[in-house]
């Protein structure tokens, strides 16, 4: 296939269903994201991405996208604070409202792409991990020169992508649920949770399965709508990501509004757009620390892959509320069939 016959096919698939967006019809022709935007006319950019980020500072406020397949984060902000560290191939924004996990070693494939102007980057298999998009505040002079200092000089051409084998939910063979249980109830930081994982070989819903009523509870799915529905003015944190990317949003949520399939928070500076159907899963998780119990809710995919992710907002070293504690306590449990 080529760029032309691509772009033929997708401007074809465009004028039968031109409101399906471009992850989806991606799904549908059989081919990558990556694939689309660049059959689409977009500019290949050649990196190295931790120099390009540190330059978007100078586009001055812009929309920060990251998603998976159940759940988009968008947020508007300032590209500052970026910050890389070689040795682990990891990133950070820390801006106050643009926040970043940045998980460079899944960037591979970079576009500019109008016309709505933005900058798109993906992972080996052509999946977007995260998106820039200029707004009206942005300064576009300054993404010129960043396009054209970074664009990639050789003849355009479908990117190489190299598809992911079929994600299986992830569970050890042989884990030691005692021995699970124990370390978890040793924990002092919630960072120490996945290496916590790792050192006993449990995927990360096995684990919450072995924890169920003593750590965990299984809530029902709705029980991360229920949560945007019932938290009002309580500031949260709010952790959506993939491979490449998390990105998080600190604060209220207030204008919600549901929209076809998607549960959506509409706030000035931050959206939130969820598929709850494709939620298989959804847990109350409580995590010891020197602060004491952080209680956070976990949303996860019929691939065990997290969706999205609720605590609280807090000083680090503050125990959190009985305001938030009653919030999460009054989430629907998952119901039981009753036998017989």
């Amino acid at each position: 296939m080529t760029l032309e016959t691509l772009k033929k096919s997708h401007d074809a698939f465009r004028q039968a269903h031109p409101r399906v967006r471009i992850r989806e019809a991606a799904h549908a022709l059989a081919v990558s994201e990556a694939a689309l935007v660049a059959a689409g006319g977009a500019t290949r950019l050649a990196g190295p991405w931790e120099s390009l980020l540190r330059e978007l500072e100078s586009l001055g406020q812009v929309m920060a996208l990251t998603r998976n397949d159940a759940c988009v984060h968008e947020k508007h902000g300032v590209y500052r604070n970026v910050r890389m560290f070689k040795v682990h191939d990891m990133g950070l924004v820390l801006d106050r409202n643009i926040d970043l996990r940045l998980f460079m070693r899944h960037w591979h494939f970079g576009y500019a792409v109008g016309p709505r102007r933005s900058l798109q980057f993906f992972d080996a298999s052509g999946t977007a991990v995260h998106k820039v998009f200029l707004t009206r505040k942005s300064d576009e002079a300054a993404y010129d020169r960043i396009v054209g200092t970074y664009r990639d000089r050789r003849p355009a051409t479908l990117p190489a992508v190299r598809p992911f084998p079929p994600n299986r939910p992830r569970r050890g063979a042989n884990v030691d649920a005692g021995g699970l249980l124990a370390a978890w109830e040793a924990l002092k930081d919630s960072h120490d949770f996945f290496p916590m994982l790792q050192s006993h070989g449990a995927g990360r819903v096995q684990a919450l399965a072995i924890a169920e009523g003593s750590f965990t509870e299984r809530l029902a799915r709705e029980g991360a709508r229920r949560l945007l529905q019932t938290v009002g003015a309580h500031p949260i944190m709010v952790f959506v990501g993939n491979r490449g990317c998390i990105q998080i949003h600190t604060g209220p949520v207030k204008k919600l509004k549901w929209h076809g399939p998607w549960f959506n928070v509409l706030d000035p500076g931050f959206s939130l757009h969820l598929r709850e159907e494709r939620i298989a899963s959804c847990w109350l998780v409580r995590k010891p620390s020197n602060a004491g119990i952080i209680t956070s809710i976990e949303a996860f995919d019929e691939r065990e892959e997290l969706v999205v992710q609720f605590f609280e907002k807090r000083k680090t070293e503050s125990k959190e509320s009985e305001a938030w504690r009653q919030i999460v306590a009054d989430l629907p449990r998952l119901a039981v069939p009753v036998a017989g």
